[in-house]
């Protein structure tokens, strides 16, 4: 899968203090990559657009 044209931006829900980071890339054609920010270098999971819109629909939301 080529990244390069990746735009990572990490999640709003992110940790200010650099831990627990997670970055997207949802601007490449059919796929939604997910990264852990402090390994970017490090394994991508890579979702469907559908795949990705149910995983998020099932994620509890925050209080």
């Amino acid at each position: 899968m080529d990244l390069t044209r990746a735009a990572w931006r990490k999640s709003t829900r992110s940790n200010a203090n650099g831990g627990a980071c997670v970055e997207v890339a949802d601007n490449l054609p059919d796929v939604i990559a997910v990264r852990d920010s402090k390994d970017p270098a490090g394994p991508v999971l890579a979702f469907t657009p559908a795949s990705w819109r149910s995983f998020v629909a099932a994620c509890p939301t925050p209080r």
